[in-house]
């Protein structure tokens, strides 16, 4: 008897962690279609804010109707048919982790130290009067203490940067965190990605660009107390505008441009 009344405590504490851990379970169950509501939500705002179409008077609903969502097999550069797959069901994270969606780099590729490349990527189609007028791209690459994750605006010409919007990081507040900085973003916008050889020239310097030399035109101005995470910049560009990113993509459209 002695020995049952010892061990009530223990199976009220037992009990109490069951009921506990069931709330917990049902409340992340019950709260998922939200979290998963407004991660969207905050996806089209930065695929607007690095589009420049972003006004917080109007609806992000409304404003995202004027983009198309397309998947692109980034070997091969072509739109992948949507009779099997949506860019709506398409998770391009879960696809880099999975050796079927995705393709090991080596480390002479892996600059931007991802691990794995997708094989198949969204990319995010801007037409005005009928004509495509921009491309936003979703880029990722390691800064000095996180993966950091952005969308890229390209004009049409496939060279000339629009916008950016990097949305999710873990660098340090103040330093490399400044690269959610607004005022750092705008300088993107006019920068060329490559140079007349077709070479990715872009990048993030120390200091600031000089509007002097004829290479300011590919650089980002530096972040000051922050150049590893600059460097981390620099090398997500490199490698998500090259052969294993987007440069294939940019290449078949190019082609069909010149073949009218």
């Amino acid at each position: 008897m002695a020995d049952i009344t010892a061990a009530k405590p223990f199976y009220s504490v037992l009990i109490l962690a069951l009921v506990c851990s069931a709330l917990v379970a049902a409340a992340a169950v019950g709260l998922r279609p939200r979290q998963e509501a407004n991660m969207a939500f905050d996806q089209k705002k930065n695929i607007l804010y690095a589009a420049g179409l972003y006004d917080k008077q109007k609806s992000v609903e409304d404003m995202f109707s004027a983009i198309t969502p397309k998947l692109v097999d980034l070997k091969t550069g072509e739109y992948v048919p949507e009779t099997t797959l949506t860019p709506d069901d398409y998770n391009q994270i879960s696809a880099s982790m999975e050796p079927d969606g995705s393709t090991a780099l080596t480390s002479k590729e892996d600059i931007a130290r991802i691990r794995r490349i997708e094989n198949i990527s969204v990319v995010y189609l801007v037409h005005k009067n009928g004509a495509l007028s921009q491309i936003i791209l979703p880029v990722r690459g390691k800064g000095l203490w996180s993966t950091m994750f952005a969308y890229v605006a390209v004009n049409a010409d496939l060279n000339t940067i629009s916008g950016v919007s990097f949305y999710q990081h873990g660098e340090t507040p103040g330093l490399g965190g400044e690269i959610e900085n607004k005022k750092w973003q705008q300088g993107w916008v006019g920068k060329h990605i490559y140079n007349p050889k077709g070479t990715e020239e872009i990048r993030v310097i120390k200091g600031q660009a000089n509007s002097a030399d004829n290479d300011s035109i590919y650089q980002i101005d530096g972040i000051s107390g922050a150049t590893l995470t600059s460097k981390g910049v620099s090398d997500l560009l490199q490698f998500w505008f090259g052969n294993n990113g987007f440069k294939p993509y940019f290449a078949r459209l190019e082609k069909e441009k010149t073949n009218g």
